[in-house]
């Protein structure tokens, strides 16, 4: 399975993906009646690019993996990539040509310790939603104000609560999240984006989760690119507050730590009330950050 995860095809996955993504009336195109297509058609970037559909076709299937710099630059631009995507393009790039795409140590730990200071900033951000979690996605440390949130619908529950195993093997996180498959997708390119696939845990969360899930989980990790959005907007439905429209932060500590701290924040006026009645404040403690 880990030689499935290191896709033999990264950069094809992250071009097909990103171009699947994006809307035609995003860059000026009519959307039509008849697209059976997500997104944009071959033709339609291979034309935004500058490029021959044929010559898209082989980059996406990986039958040619030396792009120039001009031509990923160009695909880039019409895909309005963010700075973060075109990074993970050109890592991709590299990957294609026999570079290590996700360069770490192969003896990365499985890291369950926190930092005192880490524990200390989860204190500071109450009663803001924050989850703090290793690259195995296990949950070390919360605030209490997550606990209110994801508690809730079953995201703790266990003795090692694991958000990886939450979404694709509990039935209730298709009741929590209205956008399942794509909390779903962005799970599946978190665990491709594991680095030390060599290490016992890694093969066995993704042996437990195969079996656990079949192919809601295989598919997706095949297909995938790893690449994890690190800000966005999440909804969940709260069995008490009704549906919550949370802005999420993905921050990465240091290497060494091997550890995550994602931060929600509500993205109204309603979620905010919801996140400070269930906190049992007075309205107004938490303010809407996209009213």
């Amino acid at each position: 399975m880990s030689d499935t995860l290191a896709s033999d095809n990264e950069l094809g996955t992250f071009l097909r993906t990103r171009r699947e993504a994006v809307a035609p009336a995003e860059v000026g195109l009519p959307a039509g009646s008849r697209r059976r297509t997500p997104g944009l058609r071959r033709s339609e970037l291979a034309t935004l690019a500058g490029i021959s559909v044929e010559y898209l076709t082989r980059l996406e299937q990986g039958r040619d993996r030396r792009p120039s710099a001009q031509v990923l630059g160009a695909l880039a631009d019409a895909l309005r990539l963010s700075m973060e995507e075109r990074m993970h393009l050109n890592y991709a790039a590299n990957a294609a040509e026999g570079a290590s795409l996700f360069p770490c140590p192969k003896a990365r730990p499985v890291t369950q310790a926190v930092r005192p200071t880490v524990r200390a900033l989860l204190e500071t951000l109450e009663p803001t939603p924050a989850v703090l979690v290793n690259h195995l996605t296990g949950v070390l440390a919360h605030t209490g104000g997550y606990a209110r949130v994801f508690g809730a619908v079953g995201a703790l529950d266990g003795a090692e609560p694991n958000l990886a195993r939450y979404v694709f093997t509990d039935g209730r996180s298709r009741a929590a999240y209205p956008d399942w498959d794509r909390v779903a997708d962005e799970m599946a390119s978190w665990i491709r984006q594991v680095c030390s696939m060599d290490q016992p845990p890694v093969p066995q969360l993704v042996r437990d989760l195969t079996i656990g899930a079949g192919a809601a989980f295989s598919k997706r990790v095949e297909s995938q690119p790893a690449f994890v959005p690190r800000t966005g907007l999440q909804r969940l439905h709260h069995p008490e507050a009704g549906e919550l429209r949370l802005s999420y932060e993905a921050l990465e500590l240091p290497p060494d730590d091997g550890q995550r701290l994602l931060v929600y924040l509500p993205a109204d006026d309603a979620t905010a009330a919801a996140l400070d009645l269930l906190a049992g404040r007075r309205p107004g403690g938490l303010r809407a950050v996209n009213a």
